[in-house]
């Protein structure tokens, strides 16, 4: 950033940007009318979603680079997409899908039944680390290609999600000859192609003139500029740098948006589950009773009000309200900082305890970790701050070397980690992995709501992590542009949607 471009900001950030700025701000901002700058808080470490499990990935190059047989629309419906049409059979065990024609990859190779059959083997093949391995692809039993254009899938048991599960990106397709290079050099069918990767800066997309309603697609290039600092989002919105922040993290600053008649302010859902994730396998963390003891220690209610500026709902298990099935939960453990003393002292841990609290970029996690660190203070848990990036969160609490972390996690109807021994936080109970698997065997909607009901009471019961919030989504942009999506079923931007008015 040059002398220039930081005195501009830090006087925005300082609410004293003169007229004569503000409309400069203007100006820049109002000439890409063909372009547009979207802010994101996290870096992806990759660009292939169906190897690295960071929802970043998805903001990037879902629905814009690389696409799936079905999609997920703003408000959770979903449409054809790869797929022009499908039938399913009675017992929701085979899915036929008719394939659209003519479709191409960036590259020029042809989108066809190989290219699916090839996408998922390779995400069911062994040692596959596709997040969705185990709860979608290891279900898929045979896939059939009778000709190009036609996909049978079989499945091992019913599962009334998978329609929806095609349409996450876990589920993208991509061609034999360009998968390998995907997470640096993606190749799909999306209405954008990829530009160039700045690390540390921008992604930016230009539009993809071969694709199939490409005059339907308003913007020509799309760069997304990664800012995780809170304060640097405010500037670069003021400054015209940014044009949009869909999920903006400067909560604190909204009102002067709000107020602001150059913006535009929407508050939507998400399917997030903020969490501080408890590492299971680790003493005296594998006693559920010091478990529950952090979750009394946290008031859910004072963490929304003073980290979210009020922005977000408190939740009692690994499911938002969005989600079908949803129970309310958080009476379960109520804040109670004499209780969670008591189950400590029962559990026989000496106080005070020291843990380590690994916070990622992340203002809900930075901040938020503060003040959960305070409340955990209160009833003789001392937690050692340790802020990271978000490479070193992947590759530390991620692979299991931690004790506490404060994480979003925003992948919808995700409770089937719970069920997978190797996940991070290291929760192992086979009564929850009968239910699970009893849950994805039933095509009754009745039986699967009641079951829906045991797997979260299952998981609060047990307390396998401390459920706190689920965030809505706030979605700030330059007035004059449209499009944004202001709720997340899934983490992504659909920008062959937006457009400058």
């Amino acid at each position: 950033m040059d002398l220039r471009r930081r005195t501009v900001n830090q006087l925005a950030l300082a609410g004293a940007l003169s007229p004569l700025a503000l409309a400069t701000a203007d100006a820049q901002a109002q000439g890409r009318s063909n372009a547009a700058v979207l802010g994101m808080v996290l870096e992806p470490p990759g660009l292939d979603p169906t190897t690295a499990p960071a929802a970043a990935i998805g903001e990037v190059v879902h629905y814009n680079v690389l696409e799936g047989l079905t999609k997920i629309q703003v408000d959770g419906r979903v449409t054809p997409l790869l797929a022009e049409s499908w039938t399913m059979d009675p017992d929701g065990k085979l899915y036929a899908f008719k394939l659209r024609r003519g479709v191409k990859f960036h590259d020029g190779e042809a989108f066809d039944s190989a290219a699916v059959k090839f996408s998922f083997e390779r995400a069911k093949a062994e040692g596959s680390t596709n997040k969705a391995k185990k709860a979608v692809f290891d279900n898929i039993s045979s896939i059939a290609t009778p000709d190009a254009h036609t996909v049978i899938l079989t499945l091992n048991h019913a599962d009334g999600n998978f329609l929806f599960r095609m349409g996450e990106n876990t589920a993208v397709i991509l061609h034999p000859k360009s998968a390998a290079g995907t997470a640096s050099q993606p190749v799909g069918t999306g209405p954008f192609r990829f530009g160039e990767w700045r690390k540390g800066s921008s992604i930016t997309l230009n539009r993809w003139d071969g694709f199939r309603d490409a005059k339907g697609v308003a913007l020509q290039r799309v760069t997304f500029r990664i800012i995780n600092d809170p304060a640097a989002q405010v500037a670069a919105l003021l400054a015209g740098d940014v044009d949009g922040f869909p999920r903006f993290g400067a909560v604190q600053s909204l009102k002067q948006f709000q107020s602001d008649r150059r913006f535009t302010v929407e508050i939507g859902s998400t399917a997030g589950k903020g969490i501080m994730t408890i590492n299971n396998k680790k003493k005296p963390f594998d006693d559920v009773r010091v478990r529950r003891a952090l979750m009394h220690a946290i008031d859910r209610k004072a963490f929304i009000d003073g980290v979210l500026e009020g922005l977000g709902k408190p939740i009692g298990s690994h499911f938002a309200p969005t989600d079908a099935g949803y129970v309310d939960l958080t009476g379960l453990y109520p804040h109670d900082p004499e209780k969670a003393r008591a189950l400590l002292r029962e559990a026989g841990v000496s106080t005070p305890l020291n843990v380590t609290l690994t916070l990622p970029p992340p203002q809900y996690a930075r901040k938020g970790g503060e003040v959960v660190a305070a409340m955990l203070a209160k009833v003789g848990v001392n937690a050692r701050i340790e802020n990271v990036e978000w490479a070193q969160w992947l590759s530390g609490p991620f692979k299991g070397n931690f004790d506490l972390t404060i994480i979003n996690h925003v992948e919808p109807l995700d409770y089937m980690q719970y069920a997978n021994p190797a996940y991070y936080w290291g929760y192992d109970n086979a009564q929850f992995n009968k239910l699970a698997a009893e849950h994805a065997a039933a095509t009754s909607p009745a039986t699967r709501l009641k079951l829906f009901e045991q797997l979260q009471r299952k998981i609060a019961d047990d307390c396998v992590n401390a459920f706190i919030f689920n965030p809505a989504q706030v979605a700030v942009s330059r007035r004059g542009l449209s499009g944004l999506w202001a709720s997340s079923p899934i983490f992504a931007n659909d920008m062959a949607a937006v457009r400058w008015a």
